[in-house]
């Protein structure tokens, strides 16, 4: 009976393959039977033959036989030997037979819209020099954050509110906002999410029906971009000048207004005061609900922060973002948005409905690591940090670049944007860079419409100063052969 299996049962293949000798046998009968070495109704030797044959132990075959019987593969019986059943034509052929092209998938105008959009940026590899939105996580106090998370899972059994929203945590952050931010509102108006991307998409969906026009910034945040086309909106990029988005360069009236007032994405202006107060009267004149992304206002470096866009004027209907990934690190996945009141109870639901919400325990350590001052503290020495480390990446871009790239340093923030010739086409340096092991973006892509501006996105804040030098190095040897 040894023929009935003779070249379909590598043996030594099945022992060597780094999986259990039962798993690799039962995955090279299952092949023979599909591709139709061994045909419906062949019988397969006793299990006490296959068990000579193939010098493994009986229990091992009757594991394999009794696996394939409850696959369908075999049939067996009481006192005959296992029978090999019948497959589906195609896979008993072995052929690839002439199949029927599957039909296009039908998709919604939501997701037409989202799959032409460049966002997320589809990176997957760990973050290198110079990525701009990354922290530094190697200094996060990690074991701090690990012991409010300790106290936060063992408080779980005796927590009595149902709500999806912290309590606790409503009322840290609240203070800590009021403190430094200057926002002006309740607990309550503060709702968690998992990120402040997702409070984005949910604000579009709940202001903007399809055909509505929306402004933002140009060059501007691509993931807002992303939310408000996906939502249906007109989106009109305006233009930026000294002071912040120009408010007079824009041709239709818009229903909602992204901007990102305290560090400009991804510019790194400051909206001046005079400019904050002049696109509040705008929004209530025309009736325009305004995002305000404060999405790393933390860090400050030159002169005094401006209070919030939400805390200086009571008129608008103003929506405030902010995200937890920057102040403390990346992986922490919780944002948050600061809701006007009379889209408290239309949020939460929404929030509901979507599922996004943040995992409460997280939540509870997280108002901990707040209410102790840690958070504080944390941004305090990042700042100094992150500081130091803006200044190094400016002055070593100098010196291996200069002549090739032009930089204002920002006044707060993880990153900062080298402005290159109109001549180079940054996209394609980005691509370079990628080769050499630098990940940077270039400007370009920011633009909503036609592009006026080329330069390089880089982030500096995760890399210390070794890694700044030789990311600087490749990046001026790169521009180098660029303008040749």
């Amino acid at each position: 009976m040894r023929e009935v299996l003779s070249g379909l049962v590598d043996i030594e293949r099945a022992a060597e393959a780094g999986d259990t000798l039962t798993r690799r046998l039962s995955h090279e009968l299952r092949e023979a039977i599909l591709k139709g070495a061994l045909l419906p109704g062949r019988r397969l030797p006793s299990s006490r033959e296959l068990a000579r044959q193939l010098k493994v132990s009986r229990n091992t075959i009757s594991s394999v036989i009794d696996q394939l019987a409850m696959e369908g593969f075999l049939d067996v019986a009481q006192g005959r030997r296992p029978v090999v059943t019948a497959q589906r034509a195609p896979l008993l052929r072995g052929k690839s037979a002439a199949a029927k092209p599957a039909p296009a998938l039908r998709m919604s105008q939501w997701a037409k819209r989202l799959q032409k959009s460049d966002w997320p940026i589809r990176d997957r590899e760990p973050p290198r020099p110079f990525r701009p939105g990354f922290g530094d996580f190697r200094e996060f106090p990690h074991e701090l954050w690990a012991r409010c998370l300790r106290r936060a899972a063992r408080g779980v059994a005796r927590r009595e509110e149902l709500s999806i929203n912290s309590p606790a945590l409503q009322s840290a952050l609240l203070r800590h906002l009021v403190e430094h931010r200057g926002v002006r509102a309740a607990p309550r108006q503060l709702v968690i999410l998992p990120s402040a991307q997702a409070a984005i998409e949910l604000i579009a969906r709940l202001v903007l029906d399809a055909g509505d026009v929306a402004w933002m910034e140009s060059p501007g945040y691509g993931g807002a971009r992303t939310a408000l086309e996906a939502a249906g909106a007109r989106v009109q990029g305006i233009s930026l000048d000294r002071s912040g988005i120009s408010i007079e360069t824009g041709s239709s009236r818009p229903r909602l207004i992204f901007v990102t007032p305290s560090h400009q994405y991804p510019t790194g202006r400051l909206m001046s005061i005079n400019r904050r107060r002049q696109l509040l009267a705008f929004a209530a004149t025309s009736g325009a609900t305004i995002i305000e992304d404060d999405y790393d206002s933390e860090f400050h470096y030159d002169g005094r922060p401006v209070a919030a866009l939400q805390g200086l004027e009571q008129t608008a209907s103003v929506f405030y973002v902010g995200t937890f990934s920057k102040s403390t690190f990346h992986d922490i996945r919780l944002g948050y948005a600061l809701v006007p009141e009379a889209y408290v109870e239309i949020f939460e639901q929404a929030q509901r409905h979507s599922g996004q919400i943040g995992a409460v325990p997280v939540q509870d350590a997280l108002a901990e690591f707040i209410a102790d001052g840690h958070l504080a503290a944390h941004i305090r020495r990042m700042s100094r940090l992150y500081h130091a480390r803006r200044d190094h990446l400016v002055r070593a871009l100098n010196a291996t670049a200069g002549d090739r790239l032009s930089i204002v340093p920002p006044s707060g923030g993880m990153q900062l944007v080298a402005t290159l010739g109109k001549q180079i086409d940054d996209r394609a340096v980005a691509v370079r860079l990628a080769e050499q092991g630098l990940s940077v973006r270039p400007l370009s892509p920011h633009f909503v419409g036609r592009a006026t501006d080329r330069g390089l996105f880089l982030g500096f804040a995760a890399w210390n100063e070794p890694e700044i030098e030789q990311g600087a190095e490749i990046l001026g040897r790169v521009l180098r052969g660029a303008g040749r």
